[in-house]
């Protein structure tokens, strides 16, 4: 049997981890088996470079915090070893990251996550992982509103080039 002081840790832990999910927009749990040590510290940079956290958590811990809430699909893939990365800002980023790591990886792989206390399905995960970036996105949409300003501005240069034109006197 735990010590009490062992069973407060982890109750600490538990609603710490509750507090996290809570406030996240997105999260990915991962199976982060057969990862280098060098590795993890070039994932972990990058991760929280995108402002987003990532932490290994055992499974029993993981199933307290999501227990009773809408997050508690995501149990049935809490087995193994499982690190779960959050985000408060960014819908992409995790999946997107975490994603891009298993590619390159045999071992390393994506298990469940979720959007806005909703869990979606690996497939979900794997499409979001493939959008571009949010700074990315932006730009093509500014870009798609510029287009047609850009093109009047043109039209209009070219009528007062032309009519510049007819005005200038040929000089022979």
């Amino acid at each position: 049997m735990p010590s009490e002081k062992v069973l407060d840790l982890k109750k600490q832990q538990v609603a710490a981890l509750k507090t996290r999910l809570d406030e996240s927009i997105a999260g990915v749990v991962v199976d982060y088996k057969g990862i280098s040590v060098e590795d993890d510290t070039k994932l972990r940079k990058e991760l929280r470079e995108a402002g987003v956290e990532y932490t290994v958590v055992k499974n029993t811990i993981l199933k307290r915090a999501i227990d009773g809430t809408a997050l508690e699909g995501m149990g049935s893939v809490l087995e193994g070893t499982t690190a779960i990365a959050t985000s408060t800002d960014d819908y992409v980023a995790a999946a997107r990251i975490l994603q891009k790591y298993a590619d390159n990886s045999k071992t390393f792989s994506l298990k469940s996550g979720y959007l806005d206390d909703e869990v979606i399905s690996l497939e979900k995960l794997q499409s979001l992982a493939k959008l571009p970036s949010r700074e990315i996105l932006l730009a093509t949409v500014l870009s798609a509103f510029n287009a047609p300003i850009a093109a009047f501005a043109r039209a209009v240069q070219a009528i007062i080039d032309k009519d510049g034109e007819e005005a200038a006197p040929a000089a022979e």
